[in-house]
């Protein structure tokens, strides 16, 4: 017997024109290039942390209508570093591409969701950024995610101290 997936319409449940986000958060460019066209990206600054998020449109979904994996893994590579640049003494103003990421996902992001993350810095070294983060679909954990960064090279000269203009 073989089985297969009735196409359902969810188009109902896909965000029209303007993106509803939850109040307080920015929209952001973070990345380049690759992230503008697969965001957008939302901020928000807690006084403590960095809150990064955005919402699962149709083109980030799998046939299930649920957040594709290899989205949520880009966006599980950004959330720790972003959240290093506001949490963490003289990094605002570094590069830090990925050396190692552990993604380990704890439960779908559908279609409409509100994909958000908080991170944490545990522990930098001459050369290395280590943090881990939870990310949430709707405030249901989604991934458990782990890192280490290199401290890469210096951007914009060093000046850079509010990337995202969350401080102001």
């Amino acid at each position: 017997m073989t089985s297969t997936l009735s196409p359902t319409n969810f188009d109902d449940l896909s965000p029209a024109g303007r993106i509803a986000v939850p109040e307080g958060f920015t929209m952001v460019e973070v990345g380049g290039a690759f992230i503008a066209n697969n965001g957008p990206l939302y901020a928000k600054w807690t006084g403590e942390s960095l809150l990064l998020g955005f919402r699962v449109e149709e083109r980030h979904t799998n046939p299930l209508k649920m957040c594709h994996g290899g989205m949520m893994a880009t966006f599980a590579d950004m959330v720790i570093p972003c959240a290093a640049f506001y949490q963490t003494a003289d990094m605002s103003s570094r590069f830090l591409p990925t050396i190692s990421l552990q993604v380990d996902y704890m439960g779908p992001a559908m279609l409409g969701a509100w994909v958000q993350s908080e991170a944490q810095v545990l522990r930098t070294t001459r050369n290395m950024l280590f943090g881990q983060a939870l990310v949430t679909a709707d405030g249901a954990p989604a991934l458990r995610v782990s890192g280490i960064f290199k401290l890469g090279q210096i951007i914009d000269d060093g000046k850079r101290k509010d990337p995202f203009g969350l401080l102001s």
